[in-house]
């Protein structure tokens, strides 16, 4: 079992920054394994539906979605059992509970989350113009 934990969220301005950490941990999470996992930063916004915002696989490579290509940017640290989401140049449109998570297939990054094992409990984004 993989425990995901967000945190970083909260109400921010059209324009301003934020930064998300989601940190893992259970009995089955050590460096090695994390470095191995998919990762990835998913939002679901009122009334809508779940959409992947940033992936990144064991070696790295990384996907946006459309809409925050150049404005978010996705990182781990293996060391930390962490993965991190730079939010910036928010927009309205961005709010949202983001949540992320963890993917124990060997995929390249990919946005869509049936491909997700583990997922956090999320944490909110409100941008307001």
């Amino acid at each position: 079992q993989v425990q995901l934990v967000e945190s970083g969220g909260g109400a921010v301005q059209a324009g301003g920054s934020l930064r998300l950490s989601c940190v893992a941990s259970g009995p089955t999470v050590s460096t090695t394994t994390w470095s191995t996992y998919s990762l990835g930063w998913f939002r679901q916004g009122l009334g809508k539906e779940r959409e992947g915002v940033a992936a990144v696989d064991s070696d790295g490579r990384t996907t946006y979605a459309d809409s925050v290509k150049g404005r978010f940017a996705i990182s781990k640290d293996s060391a930390k059992n962490t993965l991190y989401l730079q939010l910036n140049s928010l927009k309205p449109e961005d709010t949202a509970m983001y949540y992320c998570a963890a993917s124990v297939l060997s995929i390249s990054p990919d946005l869509n989350p049936v491909f997700f094992t583990y997922w956090g409990q999320g944490t909110p984004i409100t941008v307001s113009s």
